[in-house]
């Protein structure tokens, strides 16, 4: 729920019809279900940074007369501080739409947004045609339209504008395919979300097409229908310029004999909830975070000399001495895992690492293991959980007790450190007894 809608429930304007609201604290002004009648308050909008108009029925004004503008009212569109519009829960006549949007040219607005909308028939976007946009970031979620296929000539209609926009993101819309010659209009775009959608590992080969998207760094495909590892991996590594891939919460099959390379400038790399009972490599050379959390590793055995950030919460490992592979680590997450004891020893020797989150595991509190945790929570490294999550799980003796409870004396828990010198001195005695 919107801040301008909240607003208007504290106002108890909600249902009041064909009127605008503005907040000027907030540089924030939504519109509600305006109709021909009340699209002078409006005005009261001219302030604001954010604009949201929500309901309405536009289909009304299909047969509207649409003129081209007065140089005066060119001139005050320019001079509005508005910076983001959103249309949200409205059915949009594509036909409209295509007759209005070239309007926006006169305007500094640089992201649009459609959210809950439904958009009808069919535009003729040749007036588009060489037009271009202020427009840089424009989202669609929860929407319906035609299908993409076969929509190649409207794109290239809008290409003088598409081909400098730089984020888009179609979300929860059922998108089943980008054709490739869509990606293709899209030169500076470097940002792609398409999360939550029906996408399938055969529809990614065409949309990742050689020439589309060839200045992409974040892909989002989070959330669709993606099953196969290893098609995944075929499918992006023409993209040379990606950083930072999100693959989580599609359902991925491994293929253990798959050595397909990633692309080499990927630096973050989400792989969580993916059912993935391995890390499979070779892993991008540049990565520098890796989030596997969710999945069903027992054991990871990898070497990533840049890798930074790790996490690997809610998996079954039962130890984790691949940290001594990772030196650069300074973050590392090991929630709810099977792990009896962190490698002290190892950890301690990664100088670069700051936040340690290990709460939930089955610890053993033994000298090193109880030693080793409360040594990372004295440095300040443990983070939210400590210390009331840290409980230890054997001996029994100690089981269920909080692991920053236990006693680590030297006498107990280095014995050798206490025995070696008694028995020197014991033996210097003897031969001055002698």
């Amino acid at each position: 729920m919107t801040v301008a809608v909240l607003l208007l429930l504290g106002l108890g304007l909600l249902e009041a019809e064909g009127r605008c609201f503005f907040s000027r604290t907030q540089g924030y002004c939504v519109c509600y279900k305006l109709s021909e009648e009340s699209i002078g308050s409006i005005i009261q909008c001219f302030p604001a940074s954010v604009v949201e108009f929500r309901g309405g029925e536009l289909e009304r004004y299909v047969a509207f007369p649409i003129s081209d503008l007065a140089p005066s009212a060119i001139e005050m569109l320019g001079s509005l501080v508005i910076r983001k519009i959103i249309f949200g829960d409205l059915v949009v006549p594509e036909i409209l739409l295509a007759r209005v949007l070239r309007f926006f040219s006169y305007t500094q607005v640089q992201e649009m947004v459609f959210e809950n909308c439904v958009f009808k028939g069919r535009g003729d976007w040749d007036e588009m045609a060489d037009q271009s946009l202020p427009i840089l970031s424009l989202r669609f979620h929860n929407v319906t339209s035609a299908p993409l296929t076969g929509r190649e000539q409207d794109f290239s209609s809008l290409s003088s504008w598409l081909e400098t926009l730089q984020e888009l993101s179609v979300t929860g819309s059922h998108v089943t395919s980008l054709p490739c010659g869509i990606g293709r209009v899209f030169r500076a775009l470097h940002s792609l979300d398409v999360a939550q959608n029906n996408l399938g590992d055969e529809s990614l080969t065409p949309a990742f097409c050689s020439g589309a998207f060839p200045q992409l760094r974040v892909l989002s495909l989070r959330r669709n229908n993606l099953t196969s590892y290893h098609s995944v991996c075929e499918s992006l590594w023409q993209l040379q310029e990606l950083q930072h891939l999100d693959l989580s919460q599609n359902k991925l099959m491994a293929d253990l004999s798959s050595s397909c390379q990633w692309p080499v400038s990927l630096q973050i790399f989400n792989l969580s909830d993916t059912g993935l009972g391995e890390v499979l490599t070779p892993l991008p050379p540049r990565l520098e975070v890796l989030d596997m959390s969710c999945n069903n590793l027992r054991t990871l055995d990898i070497c990533l000399s840049s890798l930074k950030k790790l996490f690997l919460s809610q998996n079954m490992l039962q130890a984790a001495r691949f940290v001594r592979k990772c030196p650069m680590l300074d973050t590392l997450h090991l929630d709810n895992n099977s792990i009896t004891e962190l490698p002290w020893d190892e950890v301690k020797l990664l100088g670069h690492l700051q936040d340690v989150s290990a709460a939930g595991n089955p610890y053993s509190c033994s000298c090193s293991g109880a030693g080793g945790l409360q040594a990372l929570a004295g440095m300040g490294h443990l983070g939210q959980g400590w210390p009331q999550d840290y409980r230890c799980h054997s001996p029994p003796g100690y089981q269920g007790r909080l692991v920053k409870d236990v006693s680590v004396s030297v006498l107990r828990c280095n014995s050798a450190a206490v025995i070696a010198p008694i028995c020197v001195a014991l033996a210097l005695l003897g031969v001055a007894g002698a």
